[in-house]
């Protein structure tokens, strides 16, 4: 695994570990939906759904696939082998990426407006400078937005264990989580 992606899974275990007890577990997931959900209030119910299945899965997900003793959490030492696995997590992320890329985009034009994406990943526990320098790392266009699909790209990237010099690096930069 590549020292980068070493940095993106101690930030992303950090993160999920929502309560900040130390371990993920299932009412983690729900503490981060239900964030992401209320800034997502403008999005519509199929994208709000979407996003509360992609959470449930990643959750089921990792329990099934990580949670070595079966106490029912994930401590950093199950999850930081595993997470960056493609073939375990590959379909699991790429849901992921599709339903939080789409709830960023309520009125479904392909773009993403910089507000709303820093709500969002505001919601997931990023710090703003990280979530401004990403935003302009995927190349906003004139009026200060990004595509769905750069999005989607760009989460499935972070969660790439050979990738390095990608985008989601700006959330690990100085200041991040």
């Amino acid at each position: 695994m590549r020292t980068e992606a070493a940095k993106r899974v101690e930030l992303v275990f950090s993160l999920f570990d929502a309560n900040g007890n130390g371990v993920i577990d299932s009412d983690d997931f729900d503490l981060m939906t239900g964030r992401v959900l209320e800034a997502a209030a403008g999005s519509d119910d199929g994208a709000k759904a979407a996003i509360r299945a992609a959470f449930r899965r990643y959750w089921t997900t990792l329990a099934s696939e990580l949670d070595a003793n079966g106490d029912g959490v994930i401590t950093l030492e199950e999850f930081r082998p595993f997470v960056l696995d493609p073939e375990h997590f590959g379909p699991t992320i790429a849901e992921f990426a599709e339903a939080l890329a789409a709830l960023g985009d309520p009125d479904k034009d392909g773009l993403i407006e910089r507000p709303l994406f820093e709500s969002l990943m505001t919601a997931i526990g990023f710090e703003k400078a990280n979530i401004h320098a990403l935003f302009d790392a995927f190349g906003p266009d004139a009026e200060d937005r990004i595509t769905v699909a750069t999005w989607a790209a760009g989460i499935e990237d972070y969660y790439a264990p050979d990738m390095a010099g990608i985008p989601g690096d700006q959330l690990v930069a100085v200041g991040a989580v």
